[in-house]
């Protein structure tokens, strides 16, 4: 079920940027594992090599410690590569109202130079990292692609730019791309530290330790929660997508629908502990309820998701016990 049935000719080259981050390591190692070859792009920003270590010694595995805003580094590091998967971005709304320029700097310039390196060396398909977050302020459940509302933070718009390159590029270029648009990820290797660090892994983090927890806002923000190796699944199937499909970006979730509080409780519950949590202020530019209509990933790339929020959650905690 999900990613394992997608197979590749042994040894293809793969190119996954950002792949010493949370999404792009996983993404490494399902495809070596896979008797792929893949070389990985990162700049350490916020990627850790640690996340990578464990492939070091393998044959089909190669590391460049390089930056996509850099134009000659992007062509050597697609030059070969038949699939590229382009995690490299930075992440998260409230640090993007903060720091806009380095946003617009990574995740335009930087995507945009990969796009235009992938076009120059023959990439096959080109599939990128896009966010639920470019539905803005449309307030329908579910969210569905083509609709979309005013955008709430230059992360956002960053993502939203991505998908219209995506879609010029299939246009102009007739290069194959295809937009993740990730709906809350977690799982293994997501990190739990620093200010703007994923909900998930930081809970967890934080419980362990019998620490407080802050919930920011009421805790009646839901979230389509979406287990990391769902997100393997959409980024190995669009590889395999027809040429029909490209230029497009697709909602990539489970579905479902979770909301802050009770997850905290369900946390709390299968950890064993009792802890009430703080509640602080909501949080700029985000958008208080996301769950996706899968639909369109479904028809167009046969994704099918294995993994529900209940059975990546018993994973994922099973994991930050043994390794926080």
């Amino acid at each position: 079920m999900g990613f394992s049935e997608v197979n590749f000719k042994e040894g293809t080259q793969f190119l996954v940027t950002g792949g010493a981050g949370f999404i792009g390591s996983n993404l490494c190692e399902a495809i070596l594992d896979k008797g792929c070859k893949v070389r990985c792009l990162d700049n350490l920003s916020t990627g850790k090599k640690a996340n990578v270590d464990m492939f070091a010694d393998n044959p089909n595995y190669e590391f460049i410690e390089g930056d996509i805003r850099d134009f000659d580094t992007c062509m050597k590091a697609c030059d070969g590569a038949e699939f590229v998967l382009n995690q490299a971005a930075w992440g998260s709304v409230p640090r993007s109202i903060e720091m806009p320029l380095y946003y617009e700097q990574v995740n335009i310039m930087g995507t945009l130079n990969m796009m235009e390196a992938a076009r120059h060396t023959g990439v096959s398909k080109f599939v990128y990292a896009s966010s639920s977050s470019v539905y803005g302020d449309e307030p329908n459940l579910p969210k569905k692609e083509g609709r979309e509302g005013n955008l709430l933070s230059p992360y956002a718009l960053t993502k939203r730019v991505d998908e219209e390159y995506g879609k010029l590029y299939k246009k102009l270029y007739n290069l194959d791309t295809y937009g993740m648009r990730y709906f809350n990820v977690f799982g293994r290797r997501q990190d739990p530290d620093g200010a703007y660090a994923a909900v998930i892994p930081k809970f967890l983090k934080q419980l362990l330790n019998g620490e407080v927890p802050t919930i920011n806002g009421d805790g009646k923000q839901s979230r389509d929660f979406t287990y990391i190796d769902n997100v393997i699944e959409a980024n190995l199937k669009a590889c395999k997508a027809s040429s029909e499909a490209a230029g497009q970006a697709f909602n990539i979730a489970y579905g479902g629908r979770e909301f802050l509080i009770d997850i905290y409780y369900a946390l709390t519950e299968a950890l064993g502990v009792d802890i009430e949590p703080n509640f602080g202020p909501d949080r700029a530019g985000d958008i208080k309820h996301s769950n996706a209509d899968i639909s369109k990933a479904k028809e167009l790339l046969g994704y099918d998701p294995s993994f529900s929020f209940e059975d990546g959650i018993k994973l994922a905690i099973e994991w930050y016990k043994e390794n926080l």
